[in-house]
């Protein structure tokens, strides 16, 4: 059998949170994106305009003492001197860093924060995809 054609990329990701309410202000207020559905008030869906990220409100009991599966999500950017700009605006916004901007080895430039629920988000320049 062969393979179907490749896919058009990642562009959903859902993650589940114990603050909506503050990833929500943290994805759209500081990040940029619009609120594209909210169904009910322990989800909501948001979009930069060619993504999907869904907020899913966490429960009570949610297991967060395990170790996180999901290493990070990045959003990319189109030049490389807006990584600096990112880091700047976030740190004036009280946002956690995790690591400090740096240019990789392919010639990419990013610094990787925290969100509200401690997703490690990363803001890149990749020069492929930017």
């Amino acid at each position: 059998m062969n393979r179907p054609p490749a896919t058009e990329g990642m562009r959903h990701v859902a993650l589940f949170v114990t603050n909506l309410e503050a990833c929500e202000k943290f994805y759209v207020d500081l990040l940029g994106m619009q609120v594209e559905w909210r169904p009910d008030p322990d989800n909501v869906y948001l979009t930069s305009g060619n993504d999907n990220l869904a907020l899913h409100r966490a429960s009570d009991d949610f297991d967060t003492s395990g170790q996180q599966k999901l290493d990070h999500i990045g959003f990319i950017i189109k030049n490389e001197n807006q990584v600096d700009e990112w880091y700047k605006f976030l740190q004036y916004h009280d946002i956690s860093i995790r690591q400090p901007p740096r240019t990789h080895r392919d010639g990419a430039r990013s610094f990787y924060c925290y969100d509200p629920a401690n997703t490690v988000v990363q803001i890149i320049y990749h020069p492929p995809i930017s």
